[in-house]
């Protein structure tokens, strides 16, 4: 009666253990290739095209923060001369 359970058991794990490796072996291959499905190809166009938007909108903020920094200079030279 032990036997046959063994033996289930012992198949079991081979079999669970076969699953695991391959799934494994699929995981890297698909890693490896990007991930290349038209879904995920169109996520990475849209996160591309927002990370582009906060990189131009960030610049165009520091281009206002010099800006201001030189009204404000040019205000208390003006202050310090009169």
């Amino acid at each position: 009666m032990d036997a046959p359970f063994i033996v289930m058991i012992f198949f079991g794990a081979i079999v669970l253990l076969a699953a695991i490796i391959g799934s494994t072996v699929l995981m890297a291959i698909k890693i490896l290739k990007g991930g290349a499905t038209p879904k995920g190809q169109k996520e990475h166009t849209n996160e591309a095209r927002m990370i582009q938007e906060i990189y131009q909108g960030l610049a165009r903020m520091e281009d206002r923060v010099d800006s201001l920094e030189t009204i404000l200079l040019e205000r208390e030279k003006r202050r310090k001369e009169e």
